[in-house]
């Protein structure tokens, strides 16, 4: 394991760690392997053996295989999954060659984990100590997600993938349910037939993340017009139904959902993730209604993102075709609404404080004129009418 090392690690805390802290075993990990553990990574060397000295709590064990060099040495997508792990643990793994997975189920046999307890003192040369100095930003990271909302959120097959495992809609698994199937013997004459000729794909069952689902109506049923137009300007009504549906006791656990998403992009390189992130915030930054009931909601928020953000290049956000920026114009919705009337006092010098932070860190324009945002009136020509 390149690179592991106690430097700089107060004494006192890295006894208390050696002492407490829990150990993932994992055996026969190929050389070369790219693994890692929360905010960082390491290539596994001939004799790496497992980490040690790892806190309790919350954390993401990731890993790509590598091809042999014969093969040309490449990178594999990563995988990975959550664990929560307690004082003292120790969690056993086997490399399954053929899935190119840790294999976890030696963990519920007793037996060999008190085997493994017995010889840790041999074992600990060849254990790379957790990366200490990556601890504070993965803390700050994932502080809303609990264990419950982890496995909840986290897809049944226990692996977040980068990759989505997508197979056909339609399974024929015999020549003659095959042969039954239209023929495509002629050419495509567009690019949208050919796309339609081609097999519909679904998410293997059990990989997918398990995020809430964000209503795709944004107001209420038999709404009015006049309703529907206000609840498309606030989407108070969406963030309410997606709390009561998912989180009714607990609504701090969407800003863990969206802590989840984020460490599921970021270091687990699942693009889904950004996709939910973008439209958890969406939501909760174009609650209007919501930021004045909801302080300690919108007090949380204002802290994941400060986290989050200090974690990407600026421009990062921008969209390359139409060099408009997502987060400035979402963040400016929610910093007009943050300063209107009836929001809790808190609230507003908190936001006020973070546009400051944003504005002289990112060189944003939070103050740029909403009018060039209002929709366009175009004039028909006379006689022309739109139904």
């Amino acid at each position: 394991m390149a690179g592991s090392s106690c430097v700089d690690m107060d004494p006192d805390v890295a006894l208390r760690l050696f002492e407490e802290g829990a150990t993932l075993v994992l055996l026969g990990v190929p050389q070369g392997t790219e693994l890692g553990i929360d905010c960082k990574s390491w290539q596994v060397g001939p004799r790496f053996r497992g980490v040690k000295m790892i806190p309790p709590g919350l954390h993401f064990l990731h890993f790509c295989s590598v091809n042999s060099p014969s093969c040309g040495g490449e990178i594999g997508p990563k995988s990975g999954l959550f664990l929560t792990l307690k004082p003292r643990e120790i969690l056993l793994a086997h490399w399954d060659p053929k899935e190119e997975d840790l294999d976890f189920s030696a963990s519920k046999n007793d037996e060999e984990v008190n085997r493994i307890r017995s010889t840790l003192r041999e074992l600990d040369p060849y254990l790379g100590p957790y990366p200490y100095e990556v601890m504070r930003k993965w803390v700050s990271l994932t502080d809303q997600i609990s264990q419950e909302l982890a496995v909840n959120l986290q897809p049944l097959s226990g692996r977040v993938c980068a990759f989505s495992d997508i197979i056909p809609e339609l399974q024929l698994r015999h020549t003659k349910d095959r042969a039954e199937q239209p023929r495509n013997d002629t050419a495509c004459q567009s690019m949208r037939e050919g796309l339609d000729r081609l097999p519909k794909m679904k998410q293997r069952e059990g990989t997918e993340l398990r995020f809430s689902d964000i209503p795709k109506k944004t107001y209420p049923p038999g709404a009015s017009p006049a309703e529907i137009t206000r609840c498309s300007m606030d989407l108070s009504y969406s963030l309410e139904t997606v709390l009561e549906q998912n989180y009714p006791d607990q609504p701090l656990n969407l800003l863990g959902e969206l802590q989840f998403a984020f460490v599921c992009f970021l270091v687990g390189n699942v693009y889904e993730g950004f996709e939910h992130w973008k439209c958890l915030l969406a939501l909760l930054c174009r609650s209007e209604d919501a930021m004045r009931k909801r302080k300690e909601l919108y007090l949380g928020l204002i802290t994941v993102l400060y986290h989050q953000l200090g974690e990407v290049p600026p421009d990062f956000f921008v969209d390359i075709v139409s060099q408009s920026n997502f987060l400035t114009s979402t963040l400016q919705d929610f910093f007009q609404f943050a300063t209107g009337p009836g929001v809790d006092s808190t609230l507003r010098k908190k936001a006020e404080k973070f546009k400051a932070h944003l504005t002289k860190k990112f060189c944003w324009d939070f103050d740029a004129d909403l009018d060039d945002c209002a929709p366009v009136v175009v004039e028909l020509p006379e006689g022309v009418t739109v139904d």
